[in-house]
């Protein structure tokens, strides 16, 4: 098989599997993240339309000049856009469009208009200028959906003990792939043959589809499916980067009483042991909102819920590491302590005592 044979069952997979990856995102089997899922189910497919031209003409044997036609340049121009309403909705279930979302329109009316006139015969320099709008649209779209990434790693921080597996540090990866993308597609455009991309990058670019699937699908909740419990620890987040936070949510008397009383928990009941430990569960077993419990850790102890937690975790793994009788490896010693991996582990045990598990036990 030589190289232009190999490109094309490489373009396949690559086709095959965007949309084959599409419809189980819409499909949603284990039913997570559902709005967030539909739209990267879309995102998928839009994706998957920019090597259907290659597609076309491995089955006519003929050039297809598929993604030149109106409509689908029309519909390709909002693949970032929707990248970035899935994001939205994985790192705010409840996020809502309003009416002054239109502006996520002003972008896509602007490029409608340059390929109208390109359309009339105005092809200079509105063509050019057409490619340069998807270049700000993706590079526009790409970056606020990694800012909103980042605002949400520092986020569930509020509510959550681990957060390697609802932090979307996959989605990044994304984002990076699509600037490639983007960037390669405008400069072929404007200095190239735009017919298809090279062998290597469609290899680089089958790794990717398939590291992204596996990651997409194996991606958990990120936030409780109960309503109420949702829209409270959404409130926590929006209030922790507002200057609401800097408000007295209780009196200082109420908030030396949950101090203490949430001390005495963690002394003596060991709540952090559990690995699934969230700041709906403790305020639970304190007999107070969620609201209150977060002010007091972050207010009373200048600590957000993650690192409080994982302080404790981290003084019990340095007592069973100390025990020269202990039987455990550094992994059993990261569950048993409640981390749920030996990375989040190492991590946070290196953050807290400025050395690695091995070399404290050394």
């Amino acid at each position: 098989m030589n190289t232009s044979e190999l490109n094309s069952f490489i373009v396949i997979l690559i086709y095959g599997s965007l949309v084959l990856l599409s419809l189980l995102k819409l499909a949603n089997p284990l039913k997570v993240n559902r709005k967030a899922n539909f739209w990267f189910g879309i995102f998928l497919f839009l994706w998957s339309t920019f090597w259907l031209d290659e597609v076309l003409f491995l089955i006519t044997g003929e050039a297809v000049e598929f993604h030149s036609l109106f409509l689908v340049r029309c519909i390709q121009f909002f693949t970032p856009i929707v990248f970035y309403f899935s994001v939205l909705f994985f790192t705010n279930p409840s996020f809502t469009f309003k009416i002054r979302d239109f502006r996520f329109l002003l972008l896509p009316a602007a490029f409608l208009l340059c390929l109208i006139l390109v359309k009339l015969g105005y092809e200079s320099p509105f063509e050019y200028l057409s490619v340069i709008l998807i270049l700000i649209q993706a590079l526009f779209y790409t970056g606020l959906s990694y800012v909103t990434i980042r605002k949400h790693q520092r986020k569930i921080q509020q509510f959550s003990s681990n957060t390697e597996e609802i932090n979307l540090n996959w989605l990044e990866y994304i984002i990076l792939v699509l600037l490639i993308v983007n960037i390669i597609y405008v400069i072929y455009n404007l200095f190239y043959d735009p017919k298809s991309l090279n062998f290597f990058i469609n290899t680089v670019f089958l790794f990717v589809i398939y590291w992204v699937g596996y990651y997409s699908l194996k991606q958990r909740e990120i936030y409780p499916v109960e309503e109420k419990q949702r829209e409270e620890l959404i409130a926590i987040n929006e209030d922790s980067d507002s200057e609401e936070i800097k408000r007295k949510l209780i009196s200082d008397e109420e908030l030396i009483k949950i101090k203490n009383s949430l001390e005495r928990l963690m002394e003596a009941d060991k709540p952090y042991l559990d690995s699934e430990l969230n700041l709906i569960r403790l305020a639970e077993m304190l007999s107070v909102s969620t609201h209150h419990l977060s002010y007091v850790i972050n207010t009373g102890f200048g600590k957000n819920f993650f690192q409080y937690v994982n302080e404790f975790r981290v003084e019990y793994a340095q007592k069973l590491l100390k025990e020269s009788n202990s039987k455990l490896s550094i992994l059993g010693i990261a569950y048993e302590s409640g981390f749920n991996s030996k990375t989040s582990f190492n991590t946070t045990f290196k953050k807290v005592t400025g050395q690695t598990p091995s070399e404290f036990k050394k």
